[in-house]
């Protein structure tokens, strides 16, 4: 594969490539490019140079561009089904979905083309107007994640171009070919040169530079909290506005009164959805005491219910790479040594042929975890999660909310009462009450504390893109006076 600069596709500057794995098997599948500086400077110039034009285009024209893109993905969906199974691992039903939400924000987005409004203020008399609108950044960096490489590229792409600002991205090095896809079908949409540029390589080596480069205006990334962090110290140098969703850890609160198969249905689904890989996953379980034991024997059965294997045709595929799968291993290893409970799953499966070298890992519950534990505090991102007992509402609450993290939440209850007390005191981003996820285009995709900062989707999440200036316009023709400077030296010119 290639990137794509200045609207040609090239290699990088100095020939330099990286290997992409299939997560199922461990095979080499493809190779892209590792970018040098230069690459990114020369993205840097072309998307400099096209910002004014694209900028002045107008929404209307722009909008256009990203309906026909989405009509040519719409048209090609099978073949990206295809490519998130061979790159993710993501089991067939999941990629399925995945595309739907390609399809929905492109739609959503597109449809503010003559939405994006803003305000005439009257000054300090009838003559005077503050006229308040919206302009775009500039030169918006993109980085995005793996776990769902072609919703997060178009929930980027999609309200960038279209409120007019041009944009370099660059993938995570796990998933540079979905995002190709994606981009390709922009540029096939005609999407003008250096508008749209695409970038791969090593974080280690471009992420520093293209995050604190001098031209860039805004840099919006989805990805871990310690990247985060890096990138708001980098970007600090030139003042870029950011967009940053990072970690999670959600709790999944299950109250008394709670509808048993309805609550068991979206835990599956928080929990399993791309092998726990997200940042909305439910990553901490706390049931009524009066419900536990039921509860738990009915999740346990479930659980293992779920196959694990080869993505077309199983429950739950591989984890992204052999480091997420040690990962897994190491956590459950901690977990016996403190002394908890496996009550199903906690090893890699013994899977035969070629899935045998995949990176595979079975659905784990873990039983009386401790609160102030680094399972109950630190992001697992795969297949494993905690349980704990509560009794009362106000253990519920403060458990819940013990968390540096702050985005997803779930609540399951009968209790209306419950429900918008807990709409108050549940401290995170999004809370979804006796429904599993995922975000909707039209919600705010933000959370709180540790999550990072500003949002995604809604129309808050389009303003993000857009900042607003101020113009100020007397038209009086009446003579000015200005009360702090002496008004008379200006007589007889």
């Amino acid at each position: 594969m290639k990137m794509y600069i200045n609207g040609v596709w090239k290699d990088s500057s100095n020939k330099d490539t990286l290997n992409k794995y299939n997560p199922s098997t461990g095979e080499i599948i493809d190779t892209f490019p590792a970018a040098t500086k230069g690459d990114v400077d020369e993205a840097m110039d072309a998307a400099e140079l096209a910002f004014q034009p694209w900028s002045d285009l107008g929404t209307a024209e722009r909008a256009k561009i990203l309906f026909k893109a989405n009509e040519l993905i719409m048209q090609n969906r099978k073949e990206l089904e295809a490519l998130l199974t061979l790159e993710v691992g993501k089991i067939s039903r999941e990629a399925s979905d995945e595309v739907d939400g390609v399809i929905d924000q492109i739609q959503y987005y597109a449809e503010f083309e003559r939405k994006l409004t803003g305000d005439i203020v009257e000054g300090s008399n009838s003559k005077r107007k503050i006229f308040q609108y919206k302009v775009p950044y500039g030169i918006v960096v993109a980085i995005t994640p793996w776990n769902f490489p072609a919703a997060m590229v178009v929930r980027k792409l999609a309200p960038a171009l279209l409120t007019g600002n041009t944009v370099i991205m660059k993938p995570s090095s796990d998933t540079p070919l979905t995002a190709q896809w994606i981009v390709n079908k922009f540029i096939e949409a005609g999407m003008p040169k250096g508008v749209l540029n695409f970038v791969t390589g090593r974080g280690s080596e471009i992420g520093d530079y293209i995050v604190n480069h001098k031209k860039v205006g805004l840099v919006t990334m989805t990805g871990s909290t310690s990247t985060g962090q890096r990138i708001m110290q980098n970007a600090s140098s030139n003042m870029a506005k950011l967009i940053l969703e990072l970690g999670g850890k959600a709790p999944f609160m299950v109250w008394k009164d709670a509808d048993i198969i309805r609550t068991l249905k979206s835990l599956v689904w928080a929990k399993y959805l791309n092998v726990g890989q997200s940042c909305i996953a439910a990553e901490r379980l706390y049931i009524h005491e009066d419900i536990y034991d039921k509860f738990i024997s009915k999740f346990v059965a479930v659980t293992k219910k779920l196959t694990v294997g080869n993505p077309e045709n199983s429950d739950v595929g591989p984890l992204i790479n052999k480091g997420a799968q040690a990962s897994m291993v190491k956590t459950v290893e901690n977990a016996r040594d403190s002394g908890y409970k496996i009550l199903t799953g906690g090893n890699k499966p013994d899977l035969k042929g070629k899935y045998g070298n995949g990176y595979f890992f079975e659905p784990t519950i873990i039983e009386d975890v401790k609160q102030d534990s680094t399972l109950f505090q630190d992001e697992i991102f795969g297949p494993i999660i905690g349980t704990e007992k509560v009794s009362d509402i106000e253990e519920l609450y403060k458990k819940a909310n013990d968390s540096k993290y702050g985005l997803a939440s779930y609540l399951f209850t009968e209790d209306p009462e419950l429900m918008l007390d807990a709409s108050e005191r549940i401290r995170f981003g999004e809370l979804y009450i006796n429904m599993p996820g995922p975000e909707a285009s039209q919600g705010y995709h933000t959370g709180f504390r540790m999550t990072g900062q500003g949002g995604e989707g809604s129309k808050y999440g389009i303003n993000e893109y857009l900042k607003l200036k101020n113009v100020y316009v007397d038209y009086s023709k009446k003579p000015l006076y200005i009360n702090t400077i002496n008004n008379n030296i200006f007589d007889n010119l």
